[in-house]
């Protein structure tokens, strides 16, 4: 794993103590919190590997429900965060799971509310960072790190082109690009990240692409 900074391999600034246990976690509640796109009104996290076993003395537990409330990792409100979520009326839950993660430090979180859910695999992988490696049953890479959107779409020939050719048409540069499927001609999900942040006019008109089921955005 490579690091730009020295900032990237002692953590950013943070509420601890954890780098990894706590602002990796927090990032990883953040994640799903954007792509939910709202408050959730329930939340159930399940902790895999150190997360389970050290979750409540590093902090781990506030730290995602931090994120799910769209606290920064260095917000002071992160050690309040559980009891800001109760009085708001946000269920949550908290599983510890004995199966053994690829990744030590793994979260997998369950959030929604009268409308819709979202399940998405989370974990900390050191200094602060984190990534999204699952997301409603797909597989993807999202570090969180740059603008990124997500298109989820059929599965069929030129669909990745329509996407490709609308962000060149206003100078979008993707960084990273991955599609994942569950099956040959169903839905497909496209992970994108950009060097920019995409303009609302741009999801727009993503959206009115026949073959787009949906658009999320993810900002730096």
């Amino acid at each position: 794993m490579k690091f730009r900074s020295v900032f990237d391999i002692i953590g950013p600034v943070m509420i601890g103590p954890s780098s990894s246990h706590t602002a990796g976690a927090a990032r990883i509640g953040r994640m799903a919190r954007k792509l939910f796109g709202r408050e959730p009104k329930w939340a159930k996290i399940h902790l895999y590997g150190s997360f389970a076993s050290t979750y409540k003395g590093h902090g781990t537990d506030v730290a995602i429900i931090g994120g799910l409330l769209d606290f920064d990792t260095f917000d002071t409100r992160m050690s309040e965060s559980i009891k800001i979520a109760t009085e708001r009326d946000i269920k949550i839950e908290f599983i510890e799971e004995e199966a053994i993660p690829d990744h030590p430090n793994t979260a997998r979180i369950q959030i929604g509310d009268e409308k819709e859910d979202l399940e998405l695999v989370g974990i900390s992988i050191g200094g602060g960072k984190a990534e999204i490696t699952e997301l409603n049953g797909f597989d993807l890479q999202l570090s969180g790190h740059h603008p990124a959107i997500l298109v989820m779409h059929n599965d069929r020939f030129g669909a990745i082109a329509s996407v490709t050719q609308i962000l060149a048409k206003y100078e979008i540069n993707i960084g990273h690009m991955e599609v994942s499927r569950r099956e040959q001609g169903k839905e497909a999900l496209m992970v994108i990240e950009t060097d920019e942040n995409i303009d609302p006019e741009i999801i727009t008109q993503l959206e009115k692409e026949d073959h787009i089921i949906q658009v999320a955005k993810v900002s730096e």
